[in-house]
């Protein structure tokens, strides 16, 4: 395990890394997530083996540290992943970001350009969210709590239960009010959205996606762009568990532009 203070109150950003030829390759989780449970297996796939991978987890989450006092906002996620990633001579680097941390990604990518050569999404948000009606997985299940007092109260036992054992899994080492209050960034979004500063981007990027989700309606204005836009069949949102050979193949053939 490696690890960086990333704020000044101590708080550590702590990742787990296998060594290998550069440029590094940076995993970064979803929402509830950790990196090293998620993409150990496509770190290792033969696809990819051999690179200098982190697998990295964000304030909040996994075995970084849950400062309570941090507002956990999008700016703030980026901002500190990149003192970690500078920490780690990891400039450059390829990211690969799932869900709410393909949102970290593009905001640390239009932040930071110097530390993100080439960027990878999987199934990531891209634009602001209103507030639920309903309960639901993800996101909204969290945020159907208008405050983040009643998450705390109750919300966080009954999104642990509701999530179902996979997810809980990870979802039980976050703090309580990352979670929440990660969440409900990521409904807000950033400013510019992250789909306007995805699409300004000018190093190559790929946006992979399941198959089972139909044409997605932004295709052609990614594209044109430059996203690569690449449906993944056999998976659902967690697209490296559910399909890993075409995960990795298709991260593999995204990072050889």
């Amino acid at each position: 395990m490696h690890s960086a203070q990333v704020l000044p109150d101590g708080s550590r950003i702590r990742w787990v890394e296998i060594a290998g030829v550069e440029p590094t390759l940076v995993f970064v989780h979803g929402l509830g997530a950790s990196s090293a449970p998620y993409f150990a297996p496509v770190a290792a796939h033969p696809a990819l083996a051999g690179r200098r991978s982190l697998m990295i987890d964000m304030l909040g989450f996994g075995i970084s540290d849950r400062p309570a006092d941090l507002a956990y906002t999008l700016e703030e996620h980026a901002d500190a992943l990149a003192v970690a990633l500078e920490q780690a001579s990891a400039g450059g680097a390829d990211i690969v970001a799932h869900s709410m941390g393909g949102a970290v990604a593009i905001t640390l990518a239009a932040r930071h350009p110097h530390l993100v050569g080439r960027l990878v999404l999987a199934d990531a948000n891209l634009d602001p969210t209103p507030l639920p009606q309903t309960r639901r997985p993800g996101t909204s299940g969290i945020a159907v709590y208008r405050t983040e007092q009643e998450f705390l109260d109750h919300g966080w036992k009954e999104t642990m239960d509701f999530v179902g054992p996979h997810w809980a899994a990870t979802m039980r080492l976050a703090g309580p009010e990352a979670l929440y209050r990660s969440a409900m960034s990521l409904l807000r979004g950033t400013v510019p959205t992250m789909r306007e500063n995805l699409e300004k981007l000018p190093i190559p990027r790929a946006f992979l996606y399941p198959a089972a989700d139909g044409v997605r309606a932004d295709t052609e204005s990614l594209t044109g762009a430059g996203v690569r836009v690449v449906a993944i069949p056999d998976c659902g949102h967690n697209i490296m568990l559910d399909n890993l050979d075409g995960f990795a193949h298709a991260v593999a053939d995204a990072l050889s532009v």
